[in-house]
């Protein structure tokens, strides 16, 4: 497929360990104890073998787990990645600000409490530092890049997957990040946004759709500046990059509210190689497998229907 040595579309060479981590005072049995507690419920999937391994910090979507993308990041550390899922909040209601100051909270304990949570000889290169974010998570990874919240660490690579600023254009969520000015996020690193084709599409008439038009990622990718790319799937929803089996209420809600695709592992085998891939180009400088996957020389596990790049 390109120069690397694994397909980034399959699970990689890298053995993982998926671990949560809860803050000071509320660990349980079912929890690990640490030296610096976390400011948020955390749950990190990273490599076993001894390695410096760059970051990848993961944003959930609204009213949804961090254990729902457990699939998704295990894939992705499976590759030579430390990823970290706090879980931002159990309720909200419609203001991110509490869940963008939360993630820069959670960025800013990376230097001090992080290194006593990984596995022995596996180190994290804090300058190598990616955010993403799904859906409202998507907003929210936005919004911390365009330092609504100030963050001690830099990040140098922004995704957004499937990214949602709200129920429609003038009915976004508190604080709006999208400006409708052309190319106006003023983001110092590269970003991607990934969207899905049955987003925007209404599951039934009761419900509105997951990723309406004028709130989604083409208005995302439209105020991004270049370096910049765009990659929407076809015939896959907003949840399809989620695990094959979600429980709970939560999870069994997932299947119901939008439109999805025919199965989770086509779409999440994408979602997790495109991020393994843009990582490789803007955290590690290799861009084989991003441009193979641009020029149509990759093997996908989806169609897609837009390919963009800002460069």
């Amino acid at each position: 497929m390109s120069s690397s040595s694994t397909n980034v579309f399959e699970i990689g060479k890298y053995a993982t360990t998926l671990h949560r981590f809860e803050p000071a005072g509320t660990c349980n049995t079912n929890c690990t104890s640490t030296p610096v507690p976390p400011p948020k419920p955390l749950l990190i999937a990273t490599p076993t073998d001894a390695g410096d391994f760059p970051l990848l910090l993961f944003l959930h979507g609204y009213l949804l787990y961090n254990s729902f993308y457990s699939q998704l990041i295990q894939h992705v550390a499976s590759h030579g990645f430390i990823v970290i899922a706090p879980q931002l909040y159990d309720v909200a209601g419609a203001d991110a600000t509490g869940e963008i100051k939360s993630a820069a909270a959670t960025t800013n304990w990376l230097s001090e409490g992080l290194h006593g949570l990984l596995p022995p000889n596996v180190k994290a290169n804090l300058s190598k530092l990616g955010l993403a974010g799904h859906s409202r998570g998507g907003k929210t990874a936005f919004a911390l890049a365009l330092m609504k919240a100030s963050t001690t660490l830099k990040f140098l690579a922004l995704i957004g997957v499937d990214p949602v600023d709200g129920m429609d254009k003038g009915k976004q969520t508190p604080p709006p990040v999208l400006t409708y000015v052309p190319h106006s996020f003023d983001l110092d690193m590269a970003v991607m946004v990934i969207g899905s084709g049955l987003g925007e599409v209404k599951r039934n008439p009761l419900f509105p759709p997951c990723a309406p038009k004028g709130v989604n990622h083409e208005d995302f990718f439209n105020e991004c500046q270049k370096p910049a790319c765009h990659f929407v799937v076809k015939d896959y929803g907003h949840l399809d990059m989620l695990d094959d089996d979600t429980k709970g209420i939560r999870g069994k809600a997932t299947y119901c509210l939008c439109k999805n695709g025919k199965s989770r592992e086509p779409m999440r085998m994408f979602t997790a190689g495109i991020i393994v891939a843009f990582m490789r180009a803007y955290l590690d400088g290799d861009f084989s497998d991003l441009m193979s996957i641009r020029d149509g020389h990759a093997a996908l596990p989806v169609e897609f229907q837009t390919v963009e790049f800002l460069e």
